[in-house]
């Protein structure tokens, strides 16, 4: 079995950047790209209605964090500050290395939207639930019997 490659150190400089601080460097590494918590209340609301899914689908554009193959939908549980939620608190810019954050958020959300666009060229439908949603299990809830209903259309209708 092969060895798994080290992971770069972010703590050195990369591409002409600022060498970022241990400290800075640890409490980075502690931010979770999948199992966070926002998904897992999702993930808990889901399954009490009756839902079934897939989780972190690589195959997919994407990796949407839940697929339901059946119903030909996948559901993205988007961290607001990551990924941009437009009119909310959590949507803020670092006020250190604000160019960098920038340009990160930017190329998040292009890559958000390239994923989107392959995804419904593929005929899948989307729906995002944001990280500020899944304290308020009502909004969840709506958006989870939305997914519900898509399973009595088809899939592609002509």
């Amino acid at each position: 079995m092969a060895a798994k490659p080290k992971r770069p150190n972010p703590a050195k400089a990369v591409s002409g950047d600022a060498p970022v601080s241990p400290e800075r460097s640890a409490q980075m590494a502690l931010v979770k790209a999948k199992d966070t918590k926002p998904e897992i209340r999702v993930r808990k609301a889901a399954h009490a209605m009756g839902l079934r899914y897939r989780l972190n689908v690589r195959k997919l554009p994407g990796s949407p964090d839940l697929v339901f193959p059946g119903r030909k939908v996948v559901l993205f549980v988007h961290g607001c500050f990551w990924h941009r939620h437009k009119r909310c608190k959590a949507t803020r810019t670092p006020k250190s290395r604000i160019e960098f954050w920038e340009q990160k958020f930017a190329e998040n959300m292009a890559r958000d939207q390239r994923a989107y666009k392959a995804l419904r060229k593929a005929g899948w439908k989307i729906f995002i639930v944001w990280e500020c949603e899944t304290s308020q299990i009502n909004k969840v809830t709506a958006i989870l019997q939305q997914i519900l209903s898509e399973g009595m259309k088809p899939a592609n209708p002509k």
